[in-house]
Parts: C-alpha cells; sequence; structure tokens
C-alpha cells in the first residue's frame, strides 16, 4: 500500500483560507499543472478526504473525481443521493482506514485535506508528499502541517520550478 499527499500551499504554508477556500491558488490553474494533476490521478485507485474537503467539493459545480473518493468523518451521516457510488463514509483511524482499503483493492491512495493529512503523518503513514508551492503569501489559514510527537524524516526526490510558477517537489518517507 502506498499513501500519497498532492498538495499546493501557500509560500506560507497554508492549504487553504480559514473557511476553506483556496481562491488564490486558482491563478496558477494553467495546462501544465492540469498534466500534471492527471498523471498523479493515474497512479492512485482511491481518494481518502476528510469533512471540511468533501463540504467545500459539494459546493462545486460538479463532482470533480473518477476515483473512488472515502471520506472520514464522524458527523456527516449520509452523503448526497447523486453521489451514493462515488462517495462512502467511514469513520475510522488513519491506520484502520488502510487496513480497510488495502483489503478492499485499493493499494495507492491519495491522502488530501488538512486534517486528514495531518491525522495521517501523526500515525506515521504517508509514503509520500507532493507539494506545489505557489509564490503567494495568504497570512493565514489552514496549515498543511501541524503538531507532529517525533520527527518524520523524508527524501528529497525532485523539484520542479513550472511555468506557471509553483514550485513542486516530490520527498519519499525515509523508512
Amino acid at each position: 500500500m502506498k499513501t500519497t499527499v498532492y498538495i499546493g500551499a501557500s509560500l506560507d504554508g497554508f492549504i487553504a483560507r480559514k473557511d476553506g477556500n483556496f481562491d488564490w491558488l486558482s491563478q496558477f490553474a494553467n495546462e501544465e499543472a492540469f498534466e500534471s494533476y492527471n498523471e498523479f490521478m493515474g497512479r492512485i485507485d482511491a481518494m481518502v478526504i476528510g469533512r471540511g474537503t468533501f463540504e467545500t467539493v459539494l459546493a462545486f459545480p460538479t463532482w470533480p473525481y473518477t476515483k473512488p473518493v472515502f471520506v472520514l468523518s464522524n458527523n456527516i451521516k449520509e452523503v448526497p443521493d447523486n453521489l451514493k457510488k462515488k462517495a462512502t463514509l467511514l469513520s475510522m483511524k488513519p491506520a484502520e482506514v488502510l487496513k480497510h482499503l488495502s483489503a478492499n483493492g485499493y493499494p495507492n491512495l491519495y491522502i488530501d485535506g488538512g486534517n486528514v493529512i495531518q491525522s495521517f503523518l501523526k500515525e506515521d503513514l504517508i509514503d509520500e508528499l507532493i507539494i506545489s508551492r505557489a509564490p503567494v503569501l495568504i497570512g493565514s489559514g489552514i496549515p498543511l502541517f501541524g503538531f507532529l510527537e517525533k520527527d518524520l524524516v523524508f527524501t528529497h526526490l525532485q523539484t520542479k520550478v513550472r511555468t506557471n510558477g509553483l514550485v513542486s517537489s516530490i520527498y519519499e518517507r525515509k523508512r
């Protein structure tokens, strides 16, 4: 099983504004960014997101994902009828999620959403980080990283400066 975070972050380390909005990132959405994202999505089997990310995506005009989505939440009781075949609610700890999804044929997972990423990192369950830093300071918001009880060492594999100004770096968990 492989877990990967693929995310955009502001120069000051935020993945969204406090209200979950990531409008500041849309100015970097060019063809190269879409190609990179589609290439990444081609190698994953499913997504694991949290309630906040799910609620943000529900406001989009259309459902943006083609892969199965697993929503971690203790508060949401049901997904909308039109998404029942696309999104599944799970109320489990990160290690249980991985065991469950592996047993159900999902070996390559995209982990997304501030709290979900942080909870997987706290349990040392992230294998790869792909972070694209945007050259913008937003001052406050939802941070990419939170408190950890121990150091997690990653190996830097690659950095690319994108035509849109993003600086994308790939890190692999050193075990």
